[in-house]
């Protein structure tokens, strides 16, 4: 079983500053391994024309997706996409955002379906209205997902 992310419409490489942000220059954007925040799968550059992962993942007996990559908190099961970037000064970059696919918003029938194919997927753009990268939790419609064979799978 897998869990295959494609993203769109990313922000760009920089995010300028702002009221209590001093703004990021080298965005880049990768999937958080669970419970180890320095540990991230295949950053891409904020200004790809497109991202994709490909996430490794089992279905418990009780329906529930888990894998290395998906988070369990309190508030559900999800996986987290992390923002990267280097503030001014800074030569090493860092986590300076997240953003949450949260796996109990996919449907039920939906779940069954990726079951019998092998493949859940995760299509959404990553930026914000105000034209910097998403963060926080991802809801349907941003986050759109379907089951089946990716696109050049």
């Amino acid at each position: 079983m897998h869990l295959h992310i494609e993203a769109h419409t990313l922000p760009g490489r920089n995010c300028g500053p702002g009221p209590g942000f001093p703004g990021i220059s080298g965005i880049e954007v990768a999937v958080q391994r669970k419970d180890r925040p320095a540990e991230l799968l295949d950053p891409q550059p904020g200004d790809a024309p497109t991202a994709t992962w490909t996430l490794p993942c089992t279905f418990t007996d009780d329906g529930e997706l888990r894998g290395p990559y998906v988070q369990n908190r309190l508030g559900g099961r999800f996986v987290y996409l992390s923002w990267l970037g280097r503030r001014p000064g800074e030569e090493v970059s860092r986590m300076f955002r997240r953003a949450k696919l949260m796996l109990d918003e996919v449907a039920p029938h939906m779940l069954d379906e990726a079951l019998l194919s092998g493949v859940l997927v995760a299509r959404l753009a990553l930026t914000d209205a105000q034209g910097g990268p998403l963060c926080g939790r991802v809801p349907f419609p941003a986050v759109v997902w379907s089951a089946g064979e990716p696109p050049d799978a």
